[in-house]
């Protein structure tokens, strides 16, 4: 009996060690066919390559454009002064107004200058008196010298006293041209057509030549004066990339320029470049250029601003959209695409823009395969299935 209470503990141990070996076993069981079942299932789930768009890249003919601010001045903007002193007696014009060359502005109180004329007049007719009185001695020592009752020492001396009569009457009669231009002075005429500006001084006031304001300004603008400037590297480009032996030949040949409002709408007539400055600014080191634009309408005036825009021909042209590129670290960058549908990511070198697309210089060329969109997830020799893009071409179609 004894051995048999011995023996229960060991069966129960027994009994325990199957138990736990049964389970095992069944673990072991189940990690094998979980694993069996995921391997196909993660076969299947590995993603095909990216579907991108791709075309070919083409040459054309493409103009690019650069801006430039610019100020906008009348064929003719002058300061409006008198050029004889006194008070203002009328003013005949209105502020803003348009007026023809020759039109009275302002008119200045006369009285004194016609008083001055009037003297100036009295003083003409006792110089042309003097001269008869002259003259008069003259006729009478004539004869008595030829009958040699009197010396020819005393004719001599009437003679130069006619002479000096005459030179007294000459200065009598530019007295009174002066005074007649003086007269005339304060009448103050445009000088010009144009717009009047603004009138700081009104009825009454003492007005000078050496005022500091001006009683206005005048501004003809039928046509305008468009000032732009370029920097030592833009004119140095600028006179590599259009023809001509000398700035004067150099703008006969120039395009015509367009200009851009201060609201950025093009002004519907283009004008030309007419003048480059002789030398170079030497606070900015930027040289001047001159457009002008016909204003028929008015509609530019002097102190307007607005950018020159300079169009520059490219032929056989390789542009690239900026939708295809990527930057990195100042460089830009394509995606081009190799044998086995491999992109490999290559730098070009940017010289201009043209619309949404880059002007390239170098790294790409003709017939050479790029993406065209996603290329923000691309990386160096990864494999996509390349699109045909039919509307999507890596070049813009030429402008007129």
């Amino acid at each position: 009996m004894k051995s048999l209470h011995r023996l229960y503990p060991l069966l129960n141990t027994v009994k325990q060690f199957n138990s736990i070996k049964l389970l095992l076993t069944i673990s072991l069981l189940s990690i094998i066919l979980v694993s069996c079942k995921s391997s196909p299932d993660q076969a299947v789930a590995a993603p095909p390559p990216p579907a991108l768009p791709v075309s070919a890249i083409n040459a054309s003919t493409e103009t690019t454009y650069i801006e430039y601010p610019a100020s906008i001045q009348g064929a003719v903007d002058i300061d409006v002064r008198p050029q004889v002193s006194g008070y203002l007696q009328s003013v005949l014009v209105n502020e803003g107004a348009y007026v023809t060359a020759g039109q009275t502005l302002f008119k200045i109180n006369e009285n004194p200058y016609r008083e001055a004329l009037n003297n100036a007049k009295a003083s003409l007719h006792a110089a042309e008196a003097a001269i008869l009185n002259a003259q008069l001695e003259v006729d009478k020592l004539t004869p008595l010298v030829q009958n040699k009752v009197v010396s020819d020492f005393q004719l001599k001396t009437a003679k130069t006293a006619y002479k000096i009569a005459q030179a007294n009457a000459e200065q009598a009669r530019a007295s009174v041209a002066s005074a007649q231009i003086n007269l005339g002075y304060t009448n103050v005429k445009a000088t010009v057509s144009g717009y009047i500006g603004r009138i700081p001084k009104k009825q009454g006031s003492l007005v000078s030549p050496t005022d500091q304001i001006a009683l206005t300004q005048l501004s003809d603008i039928h046509e305008v004066h468009v000032y732009f400037s370029l920097a030592e590297n833009d004119f140095n480009n600028f006179n590599a990339n259009y023809p001509g032996k000398s700035p004067a030949d150099r703008i006969k040949h120039l395009p015509a320029v367009e200009l851009l409002l201060a609201d950025n709408s093009a002004y519907p007539i283009k004008g030309k470049i007419d003048m480059i400055d002789g030398q170079f600014d030497k606070n900015t080191g930027a040289i001047t250029l001159r457009a002008s634009f016909p204003n028929a309408s008015g509609v530019l005036r002097s102190g307007n601003t607005g950018k020159i825009r300079l169009g520059l021909q490219h032929d056989n042209a390789i542009l690239v959209p900026q939708s295809s590129t990527v930057e990195m670290q100042d460089k830009v960058f394509v995606f081009t695409v190799g044998d086995s549908s491999k992109v490999k990511k290559q730098s070009i070198t940017i010289v201009g823009k043209a619309g949404e697309n880059y002007l390239v210089k170098d790294g790409v060329k003709v017939g050479d395969q790029i993406v065209l969109s996603g290329v923000d997830k691309l990386q160096e020799g990864m494999v996509i299935q390349p699109q045909k893009a039919a509307d999507k071409v890596a070049v813009a179609k030429t402008k007129n």
